[in-house]
């Protein structure tokens, strides 16, 4: 890929350089900030709305404003826009008539992430934020000090970030626009590739040559690709790659592997082994084969880094899961309620297959598809995945970025899977689910939205 954007952003980025940040409380703008002021940058900032990243940059001294205006990018020399800004905001169209360079968030990272001597490159379709948080464990385990940057909270760290003085940074990387292109890892970890973002990439062939590309990214003399062994299209992509590869999973011939597998409701123990020989016992306290997984992912990736078994197995079981990933909620009179990102076909069958195997009498899902375009593309898997639950509720598509030129509504999907109650709004839904439940079932409230609050006001 060409770096020149990059190159030529690093010139800007130097003590006394006044920089402006669009979206600067964004969940990877917040720690590019703190990361900047850290070496010696003044910087503004605007968002759309306070909050309490807002106030915690704002008490650093950064001068951010609420609300997007031409007038707030006047006096920098380059601008940082986080992926929400689009050429058409007013900062971004006033920037361009200075002459003021606009460049990417991903971009940025990219060209911090060259100062690491390890940048460790969290990749994949699913599991993304639950690995770099396990990583994130491991590395504060093994007192590594690394800067981290998370899609999602992380409860070690009140926050989706920090700062660190460590040799490694840590962050979680998304193929969404080819936005992980931009970065330079020494490692890179693909966790698990399907199709996705179809509103973007045209096929799964695209996606997997995007995935290549990201792995080529590092180094020819020491860099390492952590690969999903069990996964076809991972395997695929790393195929006569010219890197060093190491793989994970359950597969008997994974580099990293795990024997003696006792699951539990609440997490799973098994021996964390590497080329057959026992490298620690191990016990995690988060549920489901996706998890267990996904802790051979972040094993691999410390392991491969230099981190002692002893400090894999320290981290893994502190790890109690990161915000919206499984997330206990509470109670709604003794009955659990439980919130879940989950926002692809492939995440709902893993949740399910988790969540189905507690033995609860019941599992109640409220879903709420994410995107118009995700919806249409992968109809009959997500209608495949909802007929699994006992009772499924439907709400409706969360729009994000998009609007609905597809003329889709989960209505269509309630009709497609036998049994399930569409609801028109969140009141309805929380109706629903307070009349149905039963002592004995579980509650789980799903999707990449703001289905997360139905869950909030279900509980006691």
């Amino acid at each position: 890929m060409d770096h020149s954007r990059i190159n030529a952003l690093a010139l800007h980025i130097h003590a006394g350089a006044r920089c402006h940040l669009i979206g600067i409380g964004g969940v990877s703008m917040a720690p590019l900030a703190e990361v900047l002021l850290g070496l010696g940058l003044e910087l503004t900032g605007s968002d759309i709305s306070e909050s309490a990243v807002v106030d915690s940059l704002t008490a650093k001294g950064i001068r951010v404003a609420i609300g997007h205006a031409a007038e707030n990018v006047e006096g920098a020399e380059f601008v940082i826009r986080t992926a929400a800004a689009h050429d058409d905001n007013v900062e971004i169209v006033r920037a361009r008539e200075l002459g003021i360079p606009v460049f990417e968030r991903a971009e940025a990272w990219g060209c911090l992430m060259r100062g690491y001597k390890n940048a460790l490159c969290v990749s994949g379709t699913h599991g993304k934020t639950t690995v770099t948080s396990m990583c994130t464990h491991i590395l504060m385990a093994a007192d590594r000090d690394p800067t981290v940057m998370i899609g999602g909270t992380l409860p070690l760290l009140h926050s989706g970030y920090r700062v660190g003085k460590g040799d490694a940074i840590v962050l979680e990387s998304c193929e969404y626009y080819n936005s992980f292109l931009s970065f330079f890892p020494t490692e890179a970890v693909i966790l698990d590739i399907e199709a996705d973002h179809l509103d973007f990439f045209k096929d799964l062939d695209d996606i997997k040559a995007s995935f290549r590309r990201f792995a080529l990214l590092t180094p020819e003399d020491r860099g390492v690709v952590i690969a999903n062994r069990d996964d076809p299209n991972v395997m695929d992509v790393v195929d006569g790659i010219g890197r060093r590869v190491v793989t994970f999973g359950l597969h008997d011939d994974a580099d990293i592997t795990a024997h003696n597998v006792v699951r539990r409701r609440d997490g799973t123990d098994f021996d964390l082994v590497r080329g057959g020989e026992k490298l620690a016992a191990v016990s995690l306290f988060v549920p489901g084969e996706h998890n267990l997984k996904n802790a051979l992912a972040a094993a691999a990736a410390c392991l491969t880094l230099g981190v002692t078994p002893g400090a894999v197995a320290a981290g893994l079981k502190r790890f109690t899961g990161a915000a919206r990933r499984f997330e206990r909620k509470g109670t709604m009179g003794g009955i659990p309620v439980y919130d879940d990102y989950a926002h692809h076909p492939g995440e709902l069958h893993a949740l399910l297959d988790m969540a189905l195997a507690l033995g609860y009498e019941r599992v109640l899902v409220a879903f709420q598809p994410h995107t118009y375009s995700r919806t249409k593309a992968l109809f009959d898997d997500f209608a495949a995945e909802l007929a699994r639950p006992d009772k499924t509720y439907l709400a409706e598509i969360y729009a994000a970025r998009e609007t609905n030129t597809e003329g889709i509504s989960s209505a269509d999907l309630a009709a497609q899977v036998p049994g399930a109650v569409f609801c028109e709004s969140f009141e309805e839904l929380e109706d629903r689910l307070r009349a149905d439940a039963r002592p004995g079932d579980l509650i789980i409230t799903v999707g990449a939205g703001n289905i997360y609050k139905v869950g909030e006001a279900l509980v006691d």
